[in-house]
């Protein structure tokens, strides 16, 4: 039996390692998503129980090709004295550590140092990454898991989807710019998918969400919704659903993952930030 305790998400600390890979294969899965797996003996041991886990993915300067990477000590990341190493936030979309693999995907859309090293790696290429420091588990328990995000958040809505179980039903709203940006998402779970098309149209705007949130009916009971997306339309769906629609702040979760005009801003979004 299934209690309200099971249904409460949860934080796991991680140790924190760096982490030294090789680049193992590259796959464009769709014009604005890129698939990298990385792999090295040093994922052996690599832990992420959530879904919308990070890492620090370290990347060379693309103007310079200067290479700085931190070292880890007793207090955390240490870095050089006059060097601060360029890092983004990504999902692990999946790992195997008897494999010994690890899967990024880098949504094509800003043409950020992160971006430029997805696009110019090649396979063989050395990268380090650490992380996560830490993982916020959502149980997959709840009946109805209803999952919000643009291309940036498909990584995490994927592993989510993958790792449902078949009793669970997932609503999704993803927005991508056109048809040929939409990927195969799969789970045992009941899935409904809607696919929301910008056309071109401005990719920080809440405007589809808002129109398909007009559209569908929300559960009112033993739900979570999980929102990802750019800072101001994170806060901003967050900000309806919880004032318009009556959901219950405990079971929503939303964040940043990107800011326009901004080269870094992943966040989650605090419980206040609805006011």
């Amino acid at each position: 039996m299934t209690t309200m305790t099971d249904k409460k998400p949860y934080r796991v600390k991680h140790e924190l390692k760096l982490r030294q890979l090789t680049v193992q294969s590259k796959q464009q899965l769709s014009p604005s998503l890129m698939q990298i797996i990385l792999t090295g003996e040093d994922l052996a041991d690599f832990c992420s129980v959530g879904f919308d886990d990070h890492v620090k993915l370290f990347v060379p300067d693309p103007e310079t090709g200067e290479y700085v990477i931190p070292s880890i000590g007793p207090q955390g990341i240490q870095f050089p004295e006059d060097k601060r190493p360029i890092a983004r936030d990504y999902t692990p979309r999946a790992f195997d550590n008897i494999a010994k693999t690890l899967t990024l995907e880098f949504a094509i859309h800003e043409a950020g140092p992160a971006t430029h090293w997805a696009l110019n790696s090649q396979v063989g290429d050395d990268v380090a990454i650490a992380g996560p420091r830490g993982s916020m588990v959502i149980p997959d328990s709840y009946q109805h898991h209803i999952l919000l995000g643009d291309e940036t958040a498909l990584p995490a809505i994927a592993r989510r989807l993958a790792e449902l179980p078949a009793s669970a039903h997932a609503l999704v709203l993803a927005e991508v710019n056109q048809l040929d940006d939409q990927i195969a998402l799969h789970s045992a779970a009941q899935l409904d998918i809607h696919w929301l098309h910008r056309n071109g149209a401005d990719i920080a705007s809440a405007d589809l969400f808002e129109q398909a949130l007009q559209r569908i009916v929300l559960p009112q009971q033993d739900y979570y919704i999980w929102i990802a997306a750019e800072l101001n339309v994170a806060r901003h769906l967050r900000k309806r659903l919880v004032n318009d629609f009556a959901v219950d702040k405990a079971c929503i979760k939303a964040a940043s993952y990107w800011q326009k005009g901004s080269a870094n801003s992943g966040q989650t979004l605090p419980d206040d930030d609805e006011k």
